[in-house]
């Protein structure tokens, strides 16, 4: 009679998954919130369990076996099914209370989201909102966040999204810089003129391009990738820079730089999980959301 296969706690495959992909039992434990004797525990238990070793201890860490590197795949699907189970079931929660965790770049944290929260928090105050201001993009699988607000189209799979709109953009100069400066009359004029840009961010590089004038990152003579921190740096007179122009247009220390150059323009896109977007509590601050952001599209 054959020997019956082990059955796996799914937290001991957890604890695999976070050495393999950390390297060690300390960066497991901060991934996990556990200890590192917990986890060391839990690495020969999933051994035990299999008759197999899964790493090499290594003088800096830890390095998977031939073993262990063969149950990543199988270990990330299984990661991957027990998400979606929670997804589901959370999905399925039918009280218009709880938190909704929302992720937006930081501009738009600091700029647009504020007043909507708080209009959404007077409507619904058994509703706790948490904001994630971040340039980065959070993984709505995993929970790390329910809700984004996205500059840009989604492509991940088993997502939901609306598109808002796109905002335009436009050129605009602090009235002190341009009071020592002067107003750029034409396009030739405006290209000698300095910039504020990014740092890392090739963005405001490929809108050049796009327009027709090449541009290196030496061209901007102040360089900033945070984009509230840019701002300030064009207030201030750092040089000419490009905003929406809902925020520009609205700034008493700014000026428009009215050249025909052609700009893109920003779109907006709400995105959630769709086993999530269903939840009561997210789908009402997704549809707050969705008309607070309205007014700002063209």
């Amino acid at each position: 009679m054959d020997k019956p296969l082990p059955s796996l706690d799914w937290s001991l495959m957890q604890a695999f998954l976070a050495v393999a992909e950390g390297g060690s039992l300390s960066a497991a434990a901060r991934q996990l919130g556990s200890s590192q004797p917990t986890l060391g525990r839990q690495i020969k238990s999933i051994e035990t369990q299999l008759g197999a070793e899964l790493f090499h201890r290594q003088q800096r860490g830890l390095a998977l076996t031939e073993t262990g590197a063969a149950l990543i795949a199988p270990a990330r699907r299984m990661r991957d099914a027990m998400q979606q189970i929670t997804l589901t079931a959370a999905g399925q929660q039918a009280q218009l209370a709880g938190t909704v965790r929302i992720t937006a770049s930081v501009a738009a944290s600091v700029v647009h989201l504020p007043a909507i929260i708080a209009h959404i928090r007077r409507l619904e105050p058994q509703i706790e909102i948490e904001l994630v201001p971040s340039d980065a993009s959070h993984n709505l699988l995993y929970r790390e966040a329910d809700i984004a607000v996205r500059m840009y189209r989604p492509t991940q799979l088993d997502l939901i999204t609306q598109h808002l709109g796109d905002i335009p953009l436009a050129i605009y100069a602090a009235k002190t810089y341009l009071a020592e400066r002067g107003m750029p009359q034409s396009l030739d004029e405006m290209m000698q003129h300095d910039f504020v840009g990014f740092d890392a961010n090739p963005a405001i590089i490929e809108g050049f391009l796009a327009g027709g004038q090449t541009v290196t990152r030496v061209f901007f003579k102040t360089r900033c990738d945070n984009t509230s921190v840019y701002w300030e740096l064009v207030r201030a007179g750092c040089g000419i820079g490009f905003a929406q122009r809902v925020i520009g247009d609205a700034d008493p220390l700014l000026c428009e730089v009215p050249l025909d150059f052609p700009l893109p323009t920003l779109p907006i896109w709400l995105t959630a999980h769709e086993a999530m977007r269903q939840t009561p509590r997210i789908r009402r601050v997704w549809d707050l959301l969705a008309d607070g952001l309205k007014p700002l599209v063209s």
